[in-house]
């Protein structure tokens, strides 16, 4: 049924806007359109060639509904793989709805969410694997993400399963015919090439895995947070590697009682940055919440930059000490965590002063190999750049300069993973000399788990899952 209805939707934003498009997918959306529509021309939308644009309105009895601009895209050659038309209209939020409930009441449905694109991958337009990377495209908020979408909507990640999984399947055809053969004891797979391809393969599966650890970094952003006493200069901070006055920042401790978040990109990376409530012993109930929350965050976060005032630091001051003591709960706490010290209001401090606050950095930060320092005035914007070039060091980016495949779907690394351990225990078998038939039956499983990323392999509540994130309109 789904390849019979003709289905519309706005594949624009909803509002009002300059231009809006609306998408019509299915075996009669020419039809639909052409009875509706009367072209500058004269000419018939049927009759005119795929891939062409008309100029003309949207008529319903007597009435001109608007002025648009018509797309016809005819089936095989359109996005969903059926016959497609694209209405440009003009943005007003009343001629969007009269033209939809138009064809709603000619007999269209009204698309569900990702149904196009579902469309495109039952027709074989796309493979699922392409059809996902549709919705990271969309939702793409930096260079790195959009980098690896439109490489895996290419088909870069799946012509790299999909050559593994046909190697694997020619084997696993020789295999299965020994068993045909099993009284005659013939062996038409080569053991010695058989091991070759399942090491090559074994390779390629554990770099994919690997690449999950930067490639969810990129899809979902680096979570950073800043931390230190109350009236250190972090929301002071935070405005300045936003660039915009997004916290408030006050001479009263204590200003910031909730957690402030938002997001940069750093280059091509996006790394989302959380003011924390300053840390300090308060009987304010509100202020004791929020320090709650920061130890949450500190929790979640991959990075975190933990912030002083710079003119505390001496070996004789007691505050000082207690700064000592704090940077070290951290580092004992989250030893796996990047830790960034900085001491903040620089300005206010003589040259001589400086160099021995370096000295003593120097120190606090070569107790771990995660841990480093600098020195920083967040109100003059000095050191600025120099924590953004620290905080990109933390993301391997080779893989992606050099144009590799990256995993960041959660789905594609589950399955990449059951393959892997498949594929361990065929390496094991032929190590040990197993059977044709047992060697058959991880074969099997490992071809089920590479057929479930491009989609090969599937059901209904896989797909209903995966479409039903995507926007209604594409």
């Amino acid at each position: 049924m789904i390849n019979q209805e003709t289905i519309v939707a706005l594949a624009t934003p909803s509002g009002a806007g300059a231009i809006a498009i609306i998408r019509l997918s299915g075996k009669n959306a020419i039809d639909f359109v052409e009875s509706q529509f009367k072209s500058i021309s004269g000419k018939k939308l049927s009759k005119q060639a795929t891939h062409t644009i008309h100029l003309g309105h949207i008529i319903h009895g007597n009435k001109t509904i608007d002025e648009v601009l018509v797309s016809v895209f005819k089936n095989p050659n359109s996005y969903t793989g059926e016959n497609v038309v694209e209405i440009s209209c003009h943005g007003s939020n009343y001629i969007q709805q009269e033209i939809i409930q138009l064809f709603l009441r000619q007999g269209c449905r009204m698309a569900t969410a990702g149904e196009f694109t579902l469309r495109a991958f039952l027709n074989g337009k796309l493979d699922l694997s392409q059809a996902e990377a549709v919705a990271d495209l969309i939702s793409s908020d930096n260079e790195a993400s959009h980098q690896i979408a439109m490489q895996q909507m290419r088909g870069g990640f799946s012509s790299e399963i999909a050559k593994l999984r046909e190697e694997l399947l020619n084997f696993a055809s020789l295999i299965e015919l020994e068993l045909d053969f099993a009284e005659e004891d013939v062996e038409f797979a080569d053991r010695t090439q058989f091991k070759d391809l399942i090491e090559r393969i074994t390779f390629v599966l554990k770099r994919l895995i690997d690449s999950f650890a930067v490639g969810n970094v990129i899809k979902n952003g680096i979570p950073v947070a800043i931390v230190g006493e109350p009236n250190v200069g972090k929301s002071t901070l935070l405005n300045a590697l936003l660039n915009e006055e997004r916290a408030i920042v006050s001479d009263v401790a204590g200003t910031t009682r909730d957690t402030i978040e938002d997001e940069i990109s750093i280059g091509g990376i996006g790394f989302r940055f959380i003011d924390t409530a300053g840390i300090r012993d308060t009987k304010d109930v509100v202020e004791s919440i929020g320090i709650k929350k920061t130890f949450e965050k500190i929790e979640q976060a991959q990075v975190v930059v933990y912030l002083f005032e710079s003119d505390v630091i001496s070996n004789a001051s007691e505050k000082s000490q207690s700064i000592k003591i704090e940077i070290e709960k951290i580092k004992n706490k989250y030893p796996q965590k990047p830790l960034i010290v900085i001491a903040n209001k620089i300005d206010k401090l003589s040259e001589n002063a400086v160099a021995v606050l370096n000295k003593e950095l120097s120190v606090i930060s070569s107790a771990s190999e995660k841990s480093h320092s600098l020195l920083l005035s967040a109100k003059q914007g000095v050191g600025v750049e120099e924590l953004k070039e620290h905080l990109l060091s933390f993301v391997n980016t080779g893989a992606l300069r050099n144009n590799d495949t990256i995993v960041t779907n959660s789905r594609h690394y589950d399955s990449l993973l059951k393959a892997f351990e498949e594929i361990d225990k065929v390496k094991s078998g032929l190590d040990s000399g197993l059977s044709g038939d047992l060697l058959a039956i991880d074969i099997r499983q490992a071809l089920y788990h590479f057929g479930e990323i491009t989609g090969e392999i599937t059901n209904d509540d896989l797909l209903g899952n995966i479409f039903a994130n995507f926007c209604i309109g594409k």
